[in-house]
């Protein structure tokens, strides 16, 4: 394989990590979506550090949330040889004529963070969180916080068409199922953006009696939860208190926004997938080991009494 084929010396063969000096010798495309969220930017900053640390030389292409730049990205990484890529994909279709290419010329593809709906042989492994694990915490905490009073609920949701937005939603509308109290009012894209959130949960507060009718949001993504925390307060409520907020990334402003009382729950997607995934393609490098199709990343709740201003304090240098 050309993977291969670009490490093969005795030297590389007795290496154990992409973090000796042949690693210098690895040329490894990114596709990243864009920077639509903190989220993103942590992961594109951790990426590119990951590399740095190991010697990779990290081809680097930002697709501004369109997938037709990262298919063109993933066929120039193929054009000049790369020895791996590494795709966060945009959305979960279209992909199987492109991976496919990338299969062709021998090229390990590692879908970072999101998952595609391809066949499993056209990329070495997925390096993700449990979206719809994820989903589920989120909306088991609402279930268990309102303790059966009636519950009118506000979703904003991701990207259409993405998993995080497919399976975000699956795994909390799974956690409300049985909870009758609990209703799903609204749920509109925010395209996991805070101007976006903001907007779309204006046109809810429009609808729902100024906000009186909604007893709580839940927001796929912290950016679209802090554009609508604003959105709450500027029609008068108290966001946290009027209306509860509970989202998922647990990105530093919204350890700052549930300091303040302005948000309730947010649930951990770590920005470090790329760690993992070099990790996987050491050992793929070194002996030919193939990871497992799926790489779980760990997800964990926190809420307004886990200190979230010392946990914003460590998290605010990480690139967000």
């Amino acid at each position: 394989m050309k993977f291969a084929k670009a490490l093969a010396s005795a030297t590389i063969l007795a290496a154990c990590t992409f973090g000796s000096a042949s690693a210098a010798d690895l040329v490894v495309g990114f596709s990243q979506i864009g920077s639509e969220s903190g989220w993103r930017a942590a992961e594109t900053t951790l990426t590119k550090q990951q590399a740095q640390e190991r010697g990779i030389d990290l081809k680097f292409a930002d697709a501004q949330q369109k997938q037709e730049n990262q298919i063109k990205a993933l066929r120039s990484f193929i054009a000049q040889g790369v020895n791996a890529i590494l795709l966060a994909p945009v959305v979960a279709t279209g992909w199987d004529e492109v991976l496919q290419e990338a299969k062709d010329a021998e090229i390990p593809v590692i879908l970072l963070d999101r998952t595609v709906d391809a066949s499993d042989d056209l990329y070495m492994t997925a390096v993700t969180s449990d979206l719809v694990h994820e989903g589920n915490v989120a909306g088991k905490w609402l279930a268990d916080t309102v303790a059966g009073k009636p519950c009118n609920i506000v979703e904003l949701q991701g990207t259409t068409g993405s998993s995080p937005a497919i399976d975000r939603k699956k795994g909390f509308e799974q956690a409300l199922s049985g909870h009758d109290n609990l209703k799903i009012v609204r749920s509109q894209t925010g395209d996991f953006t805070r101007t976006k959130g903001k907007e779309v949960m204006e046109s809810f507060l429009k609808a729902e009696d100024g906000g009186k009718n909604i007893c709580a949001l839940y927001a796929h993504n912290d950016d679209m939860a802090v554009g609508a925390i604003q959105a709450i307060k500027e029609a008068g409520l108290k966001p946290g208190t009027d209306i509860l907020v509970v989202s998922i990334d647990a990105v530093p402003d919204i350890f700052q926004a549930m300091a303040a009382g302005e948000a309730n729950a947010t649930v951990e997607l770590t920005p470090n997938m790329a760690g993992p995934a070099f990790d996987a393609l050491a050992a793929f490098q070194k002996d030919g080991t193939k990871p497992p199709k799926w790489i779980q990343t760990e997800s964990k709740l926190y809420t307004q009494a886990d200190d979230p201003t010392k946990i914003y304090e460590a998290k605010k240098g990480l690139g967000y």
